[in-house]
């Protein structure tokens, strides 16, 4: 017998505008003529040269210029500074966890974002709002069957500015077709699921996005460059709503999975830049680039000349270009020591905030 579940259906939702939030786009987005709060040492300041020098090298041999990062480089307003090194095409592919992608539809659709965890959970009402988990969920559950990965489905509806919702004959006609195409048609009959709980209408559903100038997603779909989504069930508000359909995610973050894996295989004297993500990040990339060398390995042409360069709080003064530290200093214990330094290649680690990193990346780049 299956063990009970909760109903979300029983969930009191409100407006997302009447959340009171932390982040106002319009005051804290920050833009590349920005100047960054810290100088370089000597340290960073080489590590800061490298990187540079390896962007120049792997964009003159078109080769991938991976920058994954953090759901704080959102929060903090940085997508106009990403944005630049999009549009000047010094990275290739980007990539998020699932709070990332919230933070930024949500400065996309009211301008605003980051809610105070603390006191809404002792209410009831962390997470627990309309517009973020109805429309959200929607979206990635159209972009499933319409083909599309997590960010990209994401993207296209802030660019948009709504879905396409398709009739349910239009979907029921689909699914008999079964034998052709299952995972298309399981994808249909998701989206056929969701329009008969909240009785959806066929046609264009409008959902004007005002702030969409400062939509990251948005702008990497307008590029044509990818912006993956590496999710985790349940770390995000959006599965509190019963709009949520775990398949759909699920089908849409392995077509993300499998792009950022794909970007990873054309990584030999690419650069890999890692902001503000000890987690998700290093886990994501052991297992691509294990995948992608056991392709290159086959192909006769391992990946063996990529270059990683590391950026977060966590303070750690040891040169990683000498290797891994002995075990009896404190950056050994450091999570990106097993999940990078351990992988070949170039491996840099640099203590800094990801605005000033990135401040300071894109005014060295400005230079060149």
């Amino acid at each position: 017998m299956p063990y009970p579940q909760l109903d979300r259906f029983q969930i009191k939702f409100k407006p997302l505008s009447q959340r009171k939030d932390k982040v106002f786009i319009e005051k804290d987005a920050v833009y590349p003529e920005d100047e960054p709060q810290t100088t370089l040492n000597d340290l960073s300041k080489k590590i800061l040269q490298q990187t540079v020098e390896r962007l120049v090298m792997a964009k003159d041999k078109n080769r991938s210029r991976m920058l994954v990062f953090g759901a704080h480089a959102i929060k903090n307003g940085l997508a106009p500074v990403i944005m630049y090194l999009i549009e000047h095409k010094w990275v290739t592919h980007i990539a998020t966890n699932g709070a990332g992608i919230i933070h930024d539809w949500e400065f996309s659709y009211q301008g605003h974002s980051s809610e105070d965890v603390r006191t809404n959970v002792s209410k009831g009402e962390f997470g627990i709002w309309e517009e973020t988990g109805f429309y959200l969920n929607l979206s990635i559950v159209v972009g499933a069957y319409e083909g599309k990965g997590y960010g990209e489905s994401v993207g296209a509806f802030v660019e948009n500015e709504g879905l396409h919702i398709p009739s349910k004959q239009e979907l029921i006609e689909y699914i008999k077709n079964i034998e052709e195409n299952p995972d298309s048609c399981a994808a249909a009959s998701d989206l056929l699921l969701k329009i008969n709980e909240f009785s959806l209408k066929e046609g264009f559903l409008s959902v004007p996005h005002p702030y969409k100038r400062f939509g990251l997603q948005a702008f990497a779909f307008q590029h044509q460059v990818p912006f993956t989504a590496h999710p985790m069930i349940g770390h995000d508000i959006i599965y509190t709503h019963p709009m949520n359909c775990c398949s759909a995610i699920g089908r849409a973050s392995q077509r993300d999975f499998l792009t950022f894996a794909n970007s990873v295989l054309n990584l030999d004297d690419g650069i890999y830049m890692s902001i503000g993500s000890a987690v998700m990040s290093p886990m994501v990339f052991e297992k691509s680039l294990s995948m992608s060398q056991n392709i290159s390995i086959q192909r006769g042409s391992p990946i063996k000349n990529h270059f990683i360069t590391v950026v977060d709080l966590q303070e750690s003064k040891w040169d990683w270009s000498k290797g891994e530290p002995p075990m009896d200093r404190p950056e050994y214990y450091l999570r990106f020591n097993k999940s990078f330094a351990r992988m070949g290649g170039t491996f840099n680690y640099l203590t800094m905030d990801n605005r000033d990193f990135l401040l300071h990346l894109v005014h060295s780049l400005m230079q060149k």
